[in-house]
């Protein structure tokens, strides 16, 4: 439908149909009106159910909202009155044909070299690694990155919504969640799936997301034997990520004490990797911090990189520095004895 265009440009990453007279793209990190409209709602759901019958979903009065992944791997999300209430909502998120190096982050600005070897170094010692960020701002293509970086033997599964991950490794095994069927049943979600694979003998876990229960799940892996896993979340900040962490932990429903939860962070995350979109549509990882343990009943962090503004330009872009913060990881021996002895220079010392 007239859809097909804005789907077919490799600029545009996002289509937003706000009902069937207003249609949004993202295209380079910003937002844009375009002039494609419906001829009315029945037209805009017309489009819908030829993008969902094939895949076996529906929308309607009673089943107002469905996710569905389209045959190249994007993403659909579908709301429909009455719950959308200015009439149907479509929001695709495009699938990039071609897939991100970490030379091409470097290029783009969202890492500078010495970050690209660090967090090279930590895929390969196994350190188990958090990629937070808001939406869109490049967790998922930063996450497709990293695990680049895993050695091609070793047996990975991953653990996915929707399938999005790329990974080029010959022992990878995808799972995907179930929804229910017409009757309720038949259900699967991260949380079985995290449980389940932990008797798929994995040498690393790579969850997409984690929104729940499964935070504690993904806990107890880290913290018995399958180091090196990746995961991503969505928080404002590395501090944040600890609570967000904590909150879905004791969504579980287990009965812990925050301090054992906290416990249970501090010794499984090694390394958070935050993202943010800027405010000219750019993205980067802003920090890059440490969780080096817990002083009293706080976990403690370390920034290694930041990202230091000094503010937007005439161009609207924002200009500043990724910088290391002159302090070393309390896991450099760990990197030395995956073979990867790095200098102060990656640190900012001895500069």
């Amino acid at each position: 439908g007239p859809l097909e265009l804005l789907l077919a440009d490799p600029l545009i990453n996002e289509v937003m149909v706000n009902g069937p007279n207003l249609v949004f793209v993202e295209r380079n990190g910003e937002l844009y009106q375009t002039d494609v409209i419906f001829d009315d709602a029945a037209h805009l759901m017309r489009i819908i159910d030829r993008i969902l019958l094939p895949l076996g979903r529906r929308v309607d009065a009673d089943t107002a909202t469905a996710d569905a992944r389209l045959p190249d791997g994007s993403r659909v999300n579908v709301v429909v009155p009455p719950v959308a209430v200015d009439g149907p909502v479509v929001t695709i998120r495009k699938f990039p044909q071609t897939r991100m190096t970490i030379e091409d982050l470097i290029r783009l600005g969202t890492l500078t070299n010495y970050m690209a070897k660090f967090l090279e170094a930590c895929v390969v010692a196994r350190l188990n690694i958090l990629i937070s960020g808001n939406t869109s701002s490049g967790k998922s293509t930063m996450l497709n990155v990293l695990s680049t970086f895993i050695p091609n033997l070793e047996r990975i599964v991953t653990i996915e919504d929707a399938v999005e991950l790329q990974l080029k490794q010959r022992h990878v095994v995808r799972l995907e969640t179930k929804l229910p069927n017409v009757d309720g049943s038949g259900a699967v979600n991260i949380r079985d799936l995290v449980r389940n694979a932990l008797r798929m003998r994995p040498d690393r876990l790579v969850v997409g997301e984690v929104r729940g229960g499964e935070a504690l799940d993904m806990l107890q892996a880290m913290n018995t034997g399958h180091a090196g896993s990746i995961t991503t979340l969505h928080a404002n900040s590395p501090r944040d990520d600890i609570a967000r962490l904590e909150t879905m932990s004791l969504m579980a429903g287990v009965d812990l004490p925050v301090t054992a939860v906290r416990k249970q962070i501090s010794s499984a995350i090694n390394l958070i990797v935050h993202m943010n979109r800027l405010p000219d549509g750019s993205r980067k990882a802003i920090q890059i911090t440490e969780v080096s343990g817990m002083e009293g009943d706080v976990v403690t962090q370390t920034d290694i990189y930041k990202f230091y503004s000094v503010g937007i330009g005439i161009d609207g872009k924002v200009h500043g520095d990724l910088k290391p913060t002159g302090l070393r990881p309390l896991f450099t021996t760990r990197l030395e004895q995956a073979g990867y002895k790095l200098g102060g220079e990656y640190f900012g010392l001895g500069l």
